[in-house]
């Protein structure tokens, strides 16, 4: 979080996090559709030719007013291949909340769990915890056949407790209400701190 109080301006910082092509970009260019253009910046995408993110997506949101402040939210994705670790790590410096994007194709246990566990390390990177920053976990891509069951993933990725919800970011079912679970979750961080305008809360 970052609080300019001669423009009178709060900056959070929210990322997408999960394994390479499980969803996080989509998740972005969903949410980044459902606001209305004066709200939202340029959705920036940077992809390779799989479509892969190859640094990471970006976009900045008018959120809305607390407390005399304007609130901005800049959203990001991270890579998910393994080799672009610095670049998830950098990503990472000063994030205010996490969405982690599981895949559930019965194929991609282990790459979850791998994903799951390269944050952890990647915040301890940092000198921050896991637990200590407000996250939450969305099981994407529930329309595929024979997917990995809830059960499983929450067992698997989740044993904290954290909240957990279902989606196809694709159709961008599961899309808004994630968003929506992880913003509430950072602003609830920001100590007796009203709440936030409407601005930020109606669909569009």
């Amino acid at each position: 979080m970052r609080i300019n109080r001669a423009s009178r301006e709060i900056s959070l910082k929210v990322v997408y996090y999960g394994p390479g092509l499980g969803g996080k970009t989509t998740n972005l260019v969903r949410l980044h559709a459902r606001y209305a253009a004066e709200q939202r910046g340029e959705l920036i995408k940077l992809d390779t030719e799989t479509e892969r993110t190859l640094f990471f997506d970006y976009f900045p949101l008018a959120f809305g007013a607390i407390a005399g402040h304007r609130v901005k939210i800049d959203f990001f994705t991270v890579p998910g291949q393994s080799f672009y670790q610095a670049t998830r790590q950098a990503v990472l410096e000063g994030v205010d909340g996490i969405v982690f994007v599981a895949d559930s194709h019965p194929d991609r246990e282990e790459a979850n769990l791998v994903s799951r566990e390269d944050l952890a390390r990647s915040l301890e990177t940092r000198g921050r915890s896991l637990g200590a920053v407000p996250h939450v976990y969305q099981w994407n891509k529930r329309d595929v056949r024979k997917p990995i069951p809830v059960s499983i993933l929450g067992r698997l990725l989740n044993p904290e407790g954290a909240p957990a919800l279902e989606a196809v970011a694709t159709t961008g079912v599961g899309v808004w209400e994630t968003q929506a679970e992880i913003v509430k979750l950072v602003l609830q961080g920001l100590r007796g701190a009203p709440r936030p305008t409407a601005m930020g809360a109606e669909r569009v």
